[in-house]
């Protein structure tokens, strides 16, 4: 196996389908597993390793926690809320002080086409269970920090509870008061910088991975991109979802990034 670095997307307990997870994606406990295995037999060829982390309040933008109908019921997880909804007042916050604000938010995560605010179930909430990285993965990781030398960069995204943050670089809509929602050029940086072979695993495929390498296909030169690897076998789309999980991919082969296996790594 050659020199690589390695960039895994929330590899968290609530994206995990095993008990007790909040949004468990299909497939993720063993695509992480299979990561884990991966790692572990192959510890010296791997330079870095970059892990983002989900990191939410308990009420957020994008949650149910955040939302109520016009009957102040709670909203049902995976319920869309548009800027129109809420000027027509069939959903607003629980808090009246944040309609105005997230009325502008919704404005303009919707002025750029290709985003909608779903409502999600509280997941990632920080220092819980399900903001926990996998734990054969977490192993895994310990071990090759142990034999490296080294120690790997955790990255915390979605700090903001009036913005999504789907992308490890920046937030769905940046906001001038806060430098964590807005392009990390640090993160761009370090993995441009590298001449290894950059594999990308993570949950979900449709959500995080696919938000996250688009960025990268916006900022990184296209010689960093063509030593990009998408490991299909680590990285699952949420339920519903899997249609615009295959045209992520579709949109990251176009642009020279790699799709491969781990059994096809060499």
């Amino acid at each position: 196996m050659t020199s690589c670095d390695l960039l895994v997307i929330d590899p968290q307990n609530d994206f995990l389908d095993i008990a007790g997870a909040a949004l468990p994606v299909p497939g993720a406990n063993a695509d992480m597993q299979r990561l884990a295995d991966w790692l572990q037999a192959h510890l010296d060829a791997v330079q870095s390793i970059t892990v983002t982390l989900d990191s939410h309040a308990s009420v957020g933008v994008e949650r149910t926690s955040f939302w109520q109908d016009a009957q102040g019921q709670p909203l049902a997880p995976f319920t869309l809320v548009t800027a129109a909804d809420v000027q027509a007042g069939r959903y607003q916050p629980r808090h009246a002080k944040f309609r105005a604000e997230v009325l502008h938010y919704l404005q303009a995560l919707e002025a750029g086409g290709q985003r909608q605010l779903i409502v999600w179930p509280v997941h990632c909430v920080l220092g819980t269970w399900g903001h926990t990285i996998h734990s054969g993965l977490a192993t895994a990781i310990a071990a090759w920090e142990a034999q490296a030398g080294k120690v790997c960069n955790k990255v915390l995204k979605g700090l903001h509870p009036l913005t999504e943050q789907y992308s490890a670089f920046r937030a769905e809509v940046p906001r001038a008061d806060d430098a964590r929602t807005q392009l990390n050029q640090a993160l761009l940086q370090q993995l441009g910088a590298s001449g290894n072979t950059l594999l990308v695993a993570g949950e979900a495929l449709s959500h995080c991975v696919a938000a996250s390498v688009d960025d990268m296909l916006a900022h990184l030169p296209a010689p960093r991109l063509q030593r990009t690897v998408l490991l299909t076998d680590c990285m699952s789309p949420v339920n519903g979802f899997e249609a615009a999980g295959q045209a992520f991919l579709q949109r990251a082969r176009a642009a020279g990034v790699q799709t491969q296996t781990l059994q096809t790594l060499h």
